[in-house]
């Protein structure tokens, strides 16, 4: 091959990368215009949503317990976008916390929320040393907050009722923080792992509803759902030593006609909705 053959391939390779990544950002913005995007993330038995409104505001609530968080959001997210606009995590348990851990490593961070719970934990440690040195604007999660995302595109804090910053507690569960989701006329409850006892003190009214952890029986109690009235509820579990989703949960549900969807058997669950309507991806 000649060297002015050799300079026309490059040249011809240059262009094809140019017009491969113009695609790929033309994709992206396209993507979804309009609508809000919210993935209930398969990464076992653990919690992971990812959240982009239409003009590109990205919310991560939860990672997981493992690395599968990382894959999942390389799927969402197109690779020259290295930021996430804001981290919930919900409360620091392994299947909640770990995914964050490595999110944190690799991504910039603009905004976190947590609670401020203790836990005595090498995770826990880790999480604070890692939050620290994000250099993130932090907040502290209490009942009242709205957090504005987009345009008519809001979270609402539910719970928890007053700042639990600085408390040292062995089991979490309860302290999960509980937010709403509202875009106009289609709202998404996102739950933790609260019990039963926590459900009982929340009044509020909902579309769609992520079951509290992972379907356990020690939530999902029927005043609750009543109260919510989902349409929808989503059930984030793996194959697990437990029995979630347990039978009297999944009964609970189907007594108020609530379509039940499950990452196990379904793997990401993807709903978008232009503030009128929503619809589940397949």
């Amino acid at each position: 091959m000649t060297l002015r053959n050799k300079k026309l391939v490059w040249v011809v390779l240059g262009v094809l990368i140019c017009l491969s990544v113009i695609a790929w950002v033309v994709v992206w913005d396209l993507k979804g215009a309009g609508d809000l995007e919210v993935v209930f993330f398969d990464v076992g038995q653990g919690d992971s949503i990812f959240i982009e409104t239409p003009d590109g505001f990205q919310v991560l609530i939860d990672g997981g317990p493992g690395l599968a968080v990382l894959e999942k959001l390389g799927k969402e997210m197109p690779f020259y976008d290295r930021t996430i606009d804001l981290i919930i995590l919900t409360h620091p348990e392994h299947d909640h916390l770990f995914g964050l851990l490595e999110v944190l490593k690799r991504y910039k961070i603009k905004n976190i929320l947590w609670t401020g719970i203790i836990r005595d934990t090498a995770e826990w440690e880790e999480w604070k040393r890692l939050i620290e040195d994000e250099g993130a604007e932090i907040k502290i999660a209490q009942a009242g907050q709205k957090i504005n995302l987009s345009e008519n595109i809001y979270l609402s804090i539910i719970y928890p009722f007053e700042s639990l910053e600085g408390q040292e507690t062995k089991y979490t569960n309860d302290t999960s923080i509980v937010a709403e989701l509202v875009f106009k006329d289609v709202s998404f409850l996102f739950t933790g792992d609260i019990t039963k006892k926590i459900e009982k003190q929340l009044i509020v009214d909902s579309d769609i509803l992520k079951v509290a952890h992972h379907g356990s029986k020690t939530s999902s109690c029927l005043e609750f759902l009543e109260a919510v009235s989902p349409e929808l509820a989503v059930i984030s579990v793996g194959e697990n030593r437990w029995g979630h989703p347990n039978q009297e949960v999944l009964e609970n549900l189907q007594q108020f006609n609530i379509e039940i969807l499950i990452t196990r058997e379904l793997g990401d669950i993807k709903i978008v909705s232009d503030g009128s309507n929503f619809n589940v991806l397949k």
